[in-house]
């Protein structure tokens, strides 16, 4: 018998590492595919649900009540599906370690993908009153479940597949599919909005939700055909998988979890506050033509997915601690010339301070994450840690960035200095968490447990 498959933990995570299984070309394109257009289906869909939220929903479902209550209720309909997302998270994650990637990268799809199909189906408030609001909630409750555990397996499946020094750039195909899924979205709500106002809110929106089925087939095209990493084969043949991952979390991975929490609580707030609250500001207090709203963020988007990959390939050459803390350190001030130059209501400044916030707080600082945080877990509860760490964080950070940036204008008579305050202490938190975390580029990841150890760190 093969002394590697009854070695203890603490004797394989000393002994020297084998070098990572190296996949087939075809199943390193198989799975860039794959993570690219999942990731894109998911964006699609918030982002649809998002910008609905700012343009149509406070109208379509929330009508009774002034325009700035509308906007809070829409916006706190949205932060649902972040408090879902922990939920869907820890649901999924104790089977991406058990029984593969794979099969959860598959069942999020169809839970995303028909929960936004059916908001396109619903009656308006105008038609069942109380129960059209509740049942947006529930649809929105379920996008969040689904998407709980989709970036972050679609974060895993790359970094364990991809070759050492190439995890980055393709890991970074998660967030230019997230792009790729804003682009789409942002189009898709720019061509309807070419319709007369009222075409628009009698059967215009519903279009752009029930388009999300082309958005799921594709993607299940390219996730039929997977297969499981390399990595986590290895781990399944010398039984260093986990039967309780989530446990083994919170037993032996606890420091690189908040580290994951509090990184992405700082990149979320950010993200999320310029590709939905911005919205809105854009369109309730800068007053700007709704209809170039849309546009802004498909051009911003565009430039987000060149970035995301830009940063990918930067942190394989020169580690993804300093390239993050790079973009951390940029993002503490970035708020400030945004927002003067939103307020200026001047098209072409407005153009560049998004592109500049989407490569870097939208796509590209999330990008690095892609790699870095399944290197700083080990092979057992990897999937596990970084669900859980990002979907904690998605609560504080992304669910409630837009309606506590709403709720901070409406409180302090239209200001926007309150909000971009709160997005750089935001930025504090993910900047001191990554100063106290270590470098794991090319880190060994068939090391069963806790990477952050210094004897695994050794097996570099």
């Amino acid at each position: 018998m093969d002394p590697a498959t009854t070695a203890t933990p603490t004797e394989a995570r000393t002994r020297a590492p084998r070098p990572d299984a190296q996949p087939e070309p075809r199943e390193v394109r198989r799975a860039a595919m794959a993570g690219l257009v999942g990731t894109a289906l998911e964006n699609y869909d918030f982002v649809l649900y998002g910008t609905a939220s700012a343009l149509v929903f406070s109208e379509l479902f929330f009508p009774n009540i002034s325009p700035a209550a509308g906007i809070l209720a829409s916006f706190s309909a949205y932060a649902v599906g972040f408090c879902a997302r922990p939920l869907g998270g820890f649901f999924f994650s104790r089977y991406g370690d058990r029984i593969g990637r794979k099969w959860v990268l598959v069942a999020t799809l169809f839970l995303m993908g028909v929960s936004t199909l059916a908001i396109g189906l619903l009656p308006t408030y105008h038609q069942a009153g109380l129960l059209a609001p509740a049942l947006l909630v529930l649809c929105r409750f379920g996008q969040g479940f689904g998407a709980g555990a989709e970036q972050s397996g679609g974060a895993t499946l790359l970094t364990e597949t991809a070759p050492r020094g190439k995890r980055g750039r393709l890991a970074s195909f998660v967030m230019v599919g997230a792009a790729l899924g804003t682009v789409l979205g942002a189009g898709a709500w720019a061509l309807v909005q070419l319709l007369p106002e009222d075409d628009l809110m009698s059967w215009g929106w519903r279009v752009v939700f029930l388009s999300s089925i082309l958005v799921t087939a594709s993607a299940y095209v390219f996730r039929r055909k997977l297969t499981d990493t390399p990595v986590f084969r290895e781990a399944k043949e010398q039984r260093h998988t986990s039967s309780a991952p989530v446990r083994e979390v919170f037993r032996n991975g606890r420091r690189p979890l908040l580290m994951v929490t509090f990184m992405t609580v700082g990149l979320s707030v950010q993200s999320y506050t310029y590709q939905v609250f911005m919205a809105s500001y854009l369109k309730e207090d800068v007053a700007i033509d709704a209809s170039a709203v849309p546009q802004i963020l498909l051009v911003g988007a565009i430039f987000g997915g060149i970035g995301a990959f830009l940063f990918g390939r930067l942190s394989d050459r020169f580690g993804r601690r300093p390239v993050f803390i790079a973009i951390a350190a940029v993002l503490l001030v970035l708020p400030y010339p945004t927002f003067m130059a939103l307020s200026s209501g001047n098209l072409a400044l407005i153009y560049l301070v998004m592109i500049v916030g989407f490569m870097l707080a939208c796509q590209g600082g999330v990008a690095v994450t892609m790699s870095y945080f399944p290197e700083l877990f080990g092979s057992r509860y990897r999937y596990a840690g970084v669900t859980l760490g990002r979907e904690f964080a998605a609560v504080l950070g992304g669910g409630f960035a837009p309606l506590l940036a709403a709720a901070l204008v409406t409180a302090f008579s239209g200001s926007w200095l309150p909000v971009a305050v709160y997005m750089t202490l935001a930025m504090v938190l993910a900047l001191v968490a990554a100063l106290t975390a270590p470098e794991t580029r090319d880190r060994d990841l068939t090391v069963p447990e806790n990477a952050t150890d210094e004897r695994a760190a050794a097996a570099r």
